[in-house]
């Protein structure tokens, strides 16, 4: 058991460091600062350990009561928690009180419950999800409805607004992904000249995070390929 856990401990900085490498590369092509967060929903404490030991300090977690468990076994890290998953009205208060970043507000509702419950001085830092492939079974708003959003987000005091997020298709088809990308970055191009806070688009995941970077992208959220399949 200690020889799986120490080989496992490796694997993880050994995936950390190749993907913190194909994206300094790609750094240095696009000339910007590229975020990463390591998505660690279905994994245990001990790996999300391993993978701050070797230097990752954001997290991503797309369930509340799995996120609360191993935030309270590892409240003595400095770990900047990004909630990326889907948003329930009643879990609304434990999300803004123990989240840095929520990354999929997409309701009037949800963006007015995390502003009533966020009582940390610091502002709960929120990305808009917008629906880019327009899929039923996707969250996220329409491109159309994003801008009257952001203005309801940026007139909240508990909230700052830091840019959107979305789920590309899930397409082989390097170009249906490319238009998408467009589309989004334009958006959040426009939203960055109204509002100075504005400053993250949130794409890319294991299968995709290098073309999403060449097409816009200053934070991706990387699962699969740190931690490998659930």
């Amino acid at each position: 058991m200690v020889f799986f856990i120490s080989f496992n401990m490796l694997k993880i900085k050994k995936n950390i460091d190749l993907v913190r490498d194909e994206i300094k590369q790609n750094s240095h092509k696009t000339k910007k600062d590229i975020r990463l967060v390591a998505v660690s929903k279905g994994q245990s404490y001990i790996a999300i350990k391993s993978a701050f030991d070797a230097g990752q300090k954001i997290f991503g977690e797309n369930y509340l009561q799995e996120a609360l468990e191993k935030k309270k076994l590892l409240e003595n890290l400095e770990i900047e928690w990004h909630f990326i998953g889907p948003i329930q009205s009643n879990k609304c208060k434990l999300i803004s009180e123990n989240f840095s970043w929520v990354q999929t507000v997409d309701r009037i509702k949800i963006v007015n419950k995390l502003n009533q419950y966020r009582h940390s001085k610091n502002p709960l830092n929120i990305c808009i999800q917008v629906n880019i492939s327009e899929e039923n079974t996707k969250s996220g708003i329409g491109l159309n409805d994003v801008k009257q959003f952001a203005k309801l987000i940026s007139n909240l005091k508990n909230l700052k607004l830091r840019g959107v997020m979305a789920i590309p298709s899930k397409t082989n088809e390097n170009q249906n992904l490319v238009s998408q990308y467009r589309l989004l970055k334009k958006l959040y191009e426009d939203l960055k000249i109204t509002y100075s806070s504005v400053d993250t688009l949130s794409i890319g995941m294991s299968n995709d995070y290098l073309l999403a970077i060449e097409n816009g992208a200053n934070l991706v959220r990387i699962g699969t390929k740190i931690f490998g399949a659930r």
